[in-house]
């Protein structure tokens, strides 16, 4: 790709042709406003703020969709585009709710960052206010449309990125909404919970549904035992809403932060990961000793299992049984801890800590209540979990690093890379392999299935026998992948023996409720983390967790077995892809 030299504000730069104006000015050091651009969308040039005069063209273009040009002069803040920017700003402003103060956003509002960038202090406009109803239907997410800024981010990345075609546009100039269609709610909606929306709206119009007055609650309850877990890609993630560094191992301190909040017990999903894949390995080798039904497809993402459920019903059967590390660990909260402690499971509530706005729909399932109650009480995301630290004003950055309670912790590295896309297809195979063959396996690094990449494919060689395996990451790759095992099932062949999907771009460290901004770039980062983590730890293979065998030993009795599939296995079943409310 050869290079195009221009002048924006008077500085030479030269950048790779195809480059919008937007980007080769951002490379210039020069930062040119938007609302409705974010760097891992297609941008659609829908806000204007972003407007630049490009001399001997006629009017103001709009700098996110306008390729650079050989010898092209850009201005990007004449007196006339600094007043066209502040008049968009206030026709916002003036349809949006003054509550700044009280808007989950508040500080982290990319409305509110451009309304101070630009100082405004009054509007020239009569305010409007439209009064609609807040949806909050949904188990994960919120929506107010009375704080929608009409940037469509929402929209892109639910319908190009997700393919989930949850919400739309509807209707024209002031009276647009964002809403699912015909009408219906989002709790009503083909909606995943993923939290795509939530992560890529730039105000208070789509957040999580949230937990914390009711965890709060609990805790006070004197008569009540709060039993918390934390999930693996939020240890490499919650540093950033104090400041750290994405990527940077923060469990420790997470740890101590859980006990100074007084929740009385702390595990770590962590162990629950081992378990999983203990269990998910075990399925797995069943299949292949009944040659099949193949693909064998992981089910611990929720987003993907409710979009496996609306769009993909005739391949359930290829879905695993085995419950995610979160209702797995659940579980065995409310019967084997509650059991061996001598403890009334009513007096138990089970909190967990995840990166992901659709556990909360994960947790209220019906299928999950194989202790005789809710196996999950509370979710509560990485942000939410950030509030209740600073409520209490911890000092989270200077926090001693702290361990976890006993019985239901101790991890192997397996466990930590199920946050990273292609981690829990690589912690299987390391299980898999050893638990089929009953040879040690000495390279544990599987390294074709990892990374960002949406799609993934790979032949692995267990002991002479080829499997071929897919990952991906990423609603709108999975599509791609279903669609194949689709075409295959219908002709009566299959393609692959094992697929990983994992609803969000990067896996769960990319879930809709990790701190934002929750770029694509972050999200690489965190992913880092997980694997020096991994790489750190005397154990890299869930079967070898001690804790996992004293499990078995003392209370499932084998993997596979009956009370193992009572507690921790589950079914799926088809869903219509709208079910409207009586």
């Amino acid at each position: 790709m050869k290079n195009v030299t221009l002048t924006i504000n008077g500085k030479k730069i030269s950048v790779p042709e195809h480059t919008t104006v937007f980007s080769a000015a951002e490379k210039a050091g020069i930062s040119i406003p938007a609302l409705c651009r974010h760097e891992d969308l297609e941008p659609k040039g829908a806000c204007g703020m972003c407007i630049v005069k490009i001399e001997g063209q006629p009017g103001y273009k709009r700098s996110c969709v306008t390729a650079v040009e050989e010898g092209m002069e850009v201005l990007t803040s004449t007196a006339e585009i600094r007043d066209i920017r502040r008049g968009i700003l206030e026709l916002v402003l003036a349809a949006h709710p003054a509550d700044c103060l009280q808007c989950i956003k508040h500080g982290k509002c990319e409305l509110q960052t451009l309304a101070e960038r630009f100082e405004i202090r009054d509007l020239r406009y009569d305010r409007y206010t439209r009064g609609l109803p807040v949806d909050r239907s949904s188990f994960g997410i919120v929506r107010d449309m009375n704080k929608c800024i009409g940037c469509g981010r929402c929209v892109q990345v639910c319908n190009e990125v997700q393919t989930v075609a949850s919400i739309f546009f509807h209707g024209r100039g002031s009276n647009t909404i964002v809403s699912p269609a015909y009408g219906t709610t989002m709790g009503d909606s083909v909606c995943v919970n993923c939290g795509q929306c939530v992560v890529y709206c730039p105000v208070g119009a789509l957040y999580e549904k949230e937990a914390i007055e009711e965890v709060w609650k609990a805790i006070d309850d004197p008569d009540m035992i709060v039993v918390a877990q934390i999930a693996p890609a939020v240890r490499v993630a919650i540093g950033e809403e104090f400041g750290l560094e994405p990527g940077e191992l923060s469990i420790g301190k997470l740890y101590s932060a859980l006990k100074a909040l007084g929740i009385d017990v702390v595990f770590d999903t962590n162990f629950s990961a081992d378990l999983t894949i203990v269990e998910e390995a075990t399925e797995f080798l069943e299949r292949l000793k009944e040659s099949g039904p193949f693909p064998l497809i992981t089910s611990c993402s929720p987003g993907w299992i409710k979009f496996g459920e609306t769009f993909y019903p005739e391949l359930l059967e290829n879905v695993s049984s085995c419950k995610s590390p979160q209702q797995m660990l659940g579980a065995l909260i409310k019967t084997h801890y509650a059991e061996s402690r001598g403890l009334d499971r009513n007096n138990i509530v089970s909190l967990s800590i995840m990166p992901c706005t659709a556990k909360k729909f994960e947790a209220g399932r019906p299928e999950m209540r194989s202790s005789g109650a809710r196996d999950v009480d509370y979710v509560l995301t990485t942000r939410e979990i950030a509030r209740m630290i600073r409520q209490v004003g911890i000092d989270f950055r200077n926090l001693p690093d702290g361990t976890p309670d006993p019985l239901l912790s101790r991890y192997s590295g397996a466990a930590t890379i199920f946050g990273a896309s292609g981690g829990v297809m690589e912690a299987a195979l390391r299980t898999a392999y050893e638990l089929a063959t009953g040879k040690t396996l000495e390279k544990v690094d599987f390294v074709d299935v990892r990374g960002m990449t949406g799609v993934k494919e790979a032949e692995i060689d267990v002991d002479g026998t080829p499997l071929k395996v897919a990952v991906t990451n990423g609603l709108a790759n999975a599509r791609k992948i279903l669609d194949r095992v689709a075409e295959d099932k219908r002709r009566g062949r299959s393609s692959y023996h094992f697929i990983e999907i994992m609803a969000c771009a990067g896996g769960c460290v990319g879930g809709g409720g990790q701190p934002i901004p929750n770029t694509l770039a972050r999200r690489a980062r965190r992913i880092e983390g997980l694997y020096r983590e991994d790489r750190s730890l005397p154990l890299r293979k869930s079967h070898e967790n001690p804790e996992i065998k004293a499990l078995y030993a003392e209370f499932l009795g084998s993997p596979g077995s009956e009370k193992a599939h009572a507690l921790l296995h589950t079914k799926y079943s088809p869903r219509e892809q709208y079910q409207f409310s009586e």
